[in-house]
């Protein structure tokens, strides 16, 4: 299995419009990438570069830079269904992000953790006013029931918990909005979007999401004055998932039930093959 095309999508949950170091960066295989400003912005980009995909009669594989899923049990706890497709359809429902890229990120995290037990699992309120449901420290968490990380954070060297909102590398906030995002993309474009793990693979575009921490000595390798790392991020993994003669190998999970509701990461373990192809 080789995609016609390969694009990479570098994610932010700014809140203002934003360019530059940690913005959004598409990046696709032939080395080109853009920077949308907005989430929206992204989306009609996104939008776009399917259109012309299934237009030209092509196959796509876009890879995303944020989790996926949960750990494992946190779909049926909040949606009252196994498995992560489940949390995208509440996420797309519940989450509002409007062109000016304010979203209700925060306010809906504390929301979720009102609704399960203890307190947490989400955590770091970056704003000055109290929410109960939200602390400001991990640590003050207690009783909620779930996993800090995903089986395929634990392979991953610098993978972050998606419980983390905020702060040095933290992946939360991106993924509450990122899943939104693509869910809405399936709901656009229906039947033409397979969301790996979690679907057969039978449509001509395929979601799967992404770390390009996994080229990190690379990427760094590449870095030249002016240039933004994320660039360089997004176009390297997209060349190098490009080059594979197939993605077969890398579309393998292990047999664990627990991938339905966390996903996995495409590439992890497979970490030579990429840089072979560069």
């Amino acid at each position: 299995m080789r995609p016609d095309r390969l694009a990479i999508l570098d994610w932010s949950a700014a809140n203002r419009p934003r360019q530059g170091k940690d913005s959004i960066w598409l990046g696709l295989s032939d080395g080109t990438a853009s920077n949308p400003r907005t989430r929206t912005l992204a989306f009609e980009a996104l939008s776009a570069l399917i259109e012309d995909s299934l237009t030209r009669g092509e196959t796509l594989l876009i890879g995303a830079d944020f989790p996926f899923g949960y750990p494992a049990g946190f779909a049926r706890a909040l949606t009252g269904q196994d498995g992560a497709l489940a949390v995208w359809g509440w996420l797309a429902r519940h989450l509002s992000d409007g062109p000016d890229n304010a979203s209700n990120r925060i306010e809906l995290a504390a929301r979720i953790n009102a609704r399960l037990p203890g307190l947490g699992p989400f955590w770091f309120n970056p704003t000055r006013q109290a929410i109960a449901a939200l602390p400001h420290k991990g640590s003050l968490r207690a009783d909620h029931g779930f996993a800090e990380h995903r089986r395929a954070d634990g392979s991953a060297k610098g993978a972050q918990s998606p419980w983390k909102l905020g702060g040095a590398g933290a992946v939360g906030s991106q993924a509450l909005t990122g899943i939104a995002v693509l869910e809405r993309l399936r709901r656009a474009f229906p039947g033409r979007i397979a969301v790996w793990p979690f679907e057969a693979l039978t449509a001509p575009v395929i979601l799967a999401e992404v770390f390009p921490s996994l080229l990190a000595a690379e990427v760094n390798a590449r870095l030249k004055p002016g240039v933004v790392k994320d660039q360089v991020q997004v176009t390297l993994l997209a060349r190098a998932l490009h080059a594979l003669p197939s993605l077969a190998p890398l579309l393998e999970t292990p047999d664990d039930p627990r991938i339905a509701d966390e996903g996995w990461i495409l590439g992890l373990g497979h970490e030579a093959a990429l840089r072979a192809g560069l």
